[in-house]
């Protein structure tokens, strides 16, 4: 799964009991699609959480930055259906923030 958004909520890193990085925020992504012959608006906001070195990376970004992330959706915790994305790849859209 890939969506392109912007940071809205980035939560301090933290680290697990086996000391791996986490960072979670929210991303809000806005978009026109086409739909059955027409275009239809979409605005969403999406919880996320990167481990390992993207989680560094992603925890000194800045707040509002245009993110592009690849990667999967899980529940948040097994008796919560929330989706999550996980993300594995991804890029930092605005200028000389390449990832």
């Amino acid at each position: 799964m890939v969506l392109s958004g912007r940071v809205t909520e980035l939560e301090p890193l933290r680290h697990t009991p086996g000391g791996i990085p986490i960072a979670s925020g929210r991303l809000r992504h806005e978009s026109r699609q086409e739909e059955a012959g027409g275009l239809r608006t979409v605005e969403l906001e999406m919880d996320w959480l990167a481990a390992g070195e993207a989680a560094k990376l992603l925890a000194a970004a800045p707040l509002g930055i245009r993110m592009e992330a690849a990667g999967f959706l899980a529940p948040r915790a097994r008796r919560r259906p929330h989706a999550v994305l996980h993300i594995v790849k991804f890029d930092l859209l605005e200028e000389n923030h390449g990832i």
